[in-house]
């Protein structure tokens, strides 16, 4: 008899629609499942006949036949074995065939009958919705990922004999009724405030500019003067996730099986160590996994110690800075993921990390400090919008009792100045703040006036300044306008002296130029 059921699986962090068809006919005793399956999926077929043998469900020992369609498209992980358990138990007229019609099925059998959670629940339910389909069988654990997509009825369920009840109509389950508030609220825990860092009120006066208008920035100073503690309380003034921005990196982390109860609220903030490979950072591997650059997406990429990194690793991001995107090729599949991420980073002046310093005396020679920063290649620094330095303390700044601004007083200006990007951009496909301009959009909206641009030609001939280079410092000019315009509440559609000053200081510091 033959069943045809719906499920789904991922490629990428996009999900698609799954047939699952079951025949059994009479016959020597074979299983077999067919239609690109990987190796979980093909491992199925033991938990699947111990589940329902250990949830008291009749096991058919005839011929039994499953295609998974499209058989094209090669299928992974477990999520199959609840469908496929279901398929049989209708082939075999345990479960009426009318009843899982319009059901889409996903689950993870153990070989009690438990059904565990899977990875990727949330773009199968966005596929699921895309396709017309209204009613699904998730996980228990699942629950509440699942219910983020509005418009399905979630049932969630804990173990193959309950579904099977729900089914025969001998136990009702009923959808799952989470409100939003639930789903998306924060967590309790408390993130690092601005308000710790001593000093430095040039290097967080130059962080508020790159994530007011999403600009790359590189912090150069002293072991600690206090970069990393800069970097980490940088998503604490960056503006909240809109509801498609949290869709999306909730995508990315429940295909890799990070989500947690709650749909990301956050901003991710990720920090790989220097050793990391180029698979970890860029993505790849067999299975052409997404890397940190794709964790990162909506959030920050912060890269401590910046030279230590391989010079491989550092060159691949050169891509993803320009275009936000990642593309995996490997001999089965082609994955293109998100990467847009504001990149953060930080090393010292030189290896031992007192050049310039004011208390201690740097022992490096001219050639160790050259091959120190050759480590970053010229093309990856051009894509730096902001350099900026950090010394080290003194002990009258590190004992004042100056008290620093805070986090929450600094995303004010943050997410004003964004609201009005969010405005001028608004007829914009693909531009939804200042650093992804393209030339088109700087022609627009960084007109410059008279004497800044004379500031900005003797500057451009004095430091060498590549065409990129030029540009960058009128995205920042822009971002640095749009602040002024938020605080003084006058319009500044014309970029002036001052905006080009300060633009043009966060790049001066760079080390190829």
């Amino acid at each position: 008899m033959l069943t045809k059921l719906k499920s789904a699986s991922f490629i990428g962090i996009d999900g698609f629609i799954v047939d699952v068809e079951v025949d059994i006919r009479k016959g020597l005793p074979v299983y077999t499942v067919v239609g690109l399956p990987e190796a979980s999926v093909k491992e199925s077929k033991e938990r699947v006949k111990l589940a329902l043998k250990n949830s008291a469900c009749y096991f058919a020992d005839d011929r039994i036949t499953v295609n998974l369609a499209p058989a094209d498209i090669k299928k992974e992980g477990t999520n199959f074995d609840l469908p496929i358990a279901t398929g049989i138990l209708c082939s075999t007229n345990q479960i009426p065939q009318d009843k899982i019609k319009n059901f889409l099925i996903i689950g993870e059998l153990s070989l009690d009958g438990a059904i565990k959670s899977v990875k990727g629940i949330l773009p199968m339910m966005l596929a699921a919705k895309k396709y017309g389909l209204k009613n699904v069988i998730v996980p228990f654990k699942n629950r509440i990922e699942a219910s983020a997509i509005e418009g399905l009825n979630v049932y969630p369920v804990k173990t193959l004999f309950e579904m099977l009840s729900f089914f025969k109509g001998v136990h009702n389950i009923l959808p799952v009724k989470i409100d939003e508030k639930d789903v998306f609220t924060d967590t309790n825990q408390e993130e690092p405030d601005m308000e710790d860092v001593i000093g430095q009120d040039f290097a967080k006066r130059a962080i508020e500019v790159a994530t007011s208008g999403g600009h790359n920035i590189l912090m150069i100073g002293p072991p600690g003067s206090g970069k990393t503690m800069i970097a980490k309380r940088i998503p604490s003034i960056l503006p909240s996730l809109s509801f498609e921005e949290a869709i999306e990196v909730s995508k990315i982390f429940s295909i890799e099986g990070l989500l947690k109860d709650k749909i990301v609220k956050k901003r991710p903030f990720r920090s790989p160590h220097h050793t990391s490979s180029y698979a970890g950072l860029v993505g790849g591997g067999q299975k052409a996994r997404p890397g940190d650059i794709t964790l990162a997406h909506n959030g920050v990429l912060f890269l401590d110690e910046l030279p230590e990194f391989k010079k491989n690793v550092l060159e691949v991001l050169r891509q993803p800075l320009e275009d936000n995107k990642i593309t995996i090729s490997r001999a089965t599949a082609r994955i293109t993921y998100p990467a847009d991420f504001m990149l953060v980073a930080a090393m010292n002046p030189c290896p031992c990390g007192f050049l310039g310093d004011k208390n201690k005396e740097c022992k490096c020679s001219n050639f160790e400090i050259n091959r120190y920063r050759n480590k970053i290649s010229g093309p990856l620094m051009d894509r730096i919008d902001i350099q900026v330095e950090v010394p080290g303390l003194s002990y009258k700044e590190m004992t004042s009792n100056k008290k620093s601004e805070s986090s929450a007083s600094i995303k004010r200006r943050v997410e004003g100045a964004r609201e009005i990007q969010k405005k001028r951009f608004k007829s914009q496909k693909k531009c939804f703040y200042n650093s992804q301009m393209t030339t088109k959009e700087i022609k627009l909206f960084c007109e410059v006036d008279k004497s800044a641009k004379k500031i900005l030609q003797n500057a451009t001939d004095k430091f060498s300044f590549s065409a990129r280079t030029y540009n960058k410092i009128l995205k920042i000019a822009r971002t640095i306008a749009d602040m002024d315009t938020f605080i003084s509440k006058q319009e500044f559609n014309i970029l002036n002296e001052r905006h080009i000053l300060e633009a043009i200081q966060y790049k001066t510091k760079d080390l190829c130029a």
